[in-house]
């Protein structure tokens, strides 16, 4: 495999333990389905989804030495991603994702990212110290990054000369951390990818639809943003002008995925050439795609 990375992937990379079930659930019930174990988290996410489009990406994350660690650093390197850069932890334990999804949708999940969170700058070293780059010789690439981090680490991030030569691409891990991505929101090099609920969070007030939201968002100083909602309109808004598209109607299998999938599917349309609009359309695309289960 070629050691050079096209993207650089920051945040959380751990195992996905996801429940599924046809049938539609409520608080208390008790259905049967299918349970699943794979790799996962947003950095993750989005790199799996850029080697099906012929990219690599290498990892910047925190995984623990124990055997969930080992087994995931194993299953990342088989799938062709570069691991050289990863933290390895002797302390902290190997991150997790826990979901259940039925007919009506996510039901609950909960994201256990602390030893992330705790690595802090540790996973970072890499662009500071020459091998990726330097605050003199800032890593001029893509870099897609998660919100899994903390507000202080991605305040820092937001200030750091170490960014300043990137193309930055945002997504907030969920709703409930999307606000961690405020200090992101006003840089020049950002783009941020977000739904209708976390540019509301991010924005402290409601939308109505997608293009509402991204020009919210740029009223408050984000220079390029693209808002999803569900399977209604799509929106980017950014100096360049502001467009919307329709994702497919398709049958919802899993929704776990679907905005790193959106994301990634994006940024490597972008990166072979497509215009905004192309790039949009063909992330709506790809992401439909996955929720319908077409793409394993």
């Amino acid at each position: 495999m070629d050691n050079t990375a096209d993207i650089l992937c920051i945040g959380s990379v751990l195992w996905d333990v996801i429940g599924r079930s046809a049938s539609h659930m409520r608080v208390g019930s008790d259905v049967p389905g299918r349970i699943t174990r794979l790799p996962g988290g947003v950095a993750m996410n989005i790199a799996m989804t850029l080697r099906r489009f012929g990219m690599t990406p290498a990892l910047l994350t925190a995984i623990g030495r124990d055997e969930e660690g080992v087994e995931l650093l194993a299953q990342c390197r088989r799938m062709g991603m570069i691991t050289d850069h990863v933290y390895l932890s002797d302390d902290l334990p190997t991150d997790r994702y826990m979901a259940v999804e039925g007919a009506n949708g996510l039901i609950a999940a909960i994201a256990d990212a602390h030893s992330l969170e705790a690595a802090g700058d540790k996973i970072l070293r890499a662009l500071g110290d020459g091998r990726l780059g330097s605050a003199q010789a800032p890593y001029p690439g893509i870099i897609a990054l998660d919100g899994n981090l903390t507000e202080d680490q991605l305040g820092l991030i937001a200030a750091s000369p170490l960014f300043g030569a990137a193309d930055l691409r945002v997504a907030p891990a969920s709703p409930g951390k999307a606000e961690r991505l405020t200090p992101l929101m006003t840089h020049a090099r950002a783009t941020l990818y977000v739904n209708l609920e976390e540019a509301g969070l991010l924005c402290h007030c409601r939308f109505e639809s997608s293009e509402a939201a991204a020009l919210g968002m740029r009223q408050r100083g984000a220079t390029r943003v693209l808002v999803t909602d569900g399977s209604n309109m799509a929106c980017e808004a950014s100096p360049s002008g502001v467009f919307s598209a329709r994702p497919p109607e398709v049958m919802v299998t899993r929704v776990t995925g679907a905005g790193d999938t959106f994301m990634a599917a994006h940024v490597a349309a972008e990166a072979q050439g497509a215009s905004s609009e192309a790039a949009l359309k063909n992330a709506l695309r790809e992401a439909a795609n996955y929720i319908s289960g077409e793409v394993a």
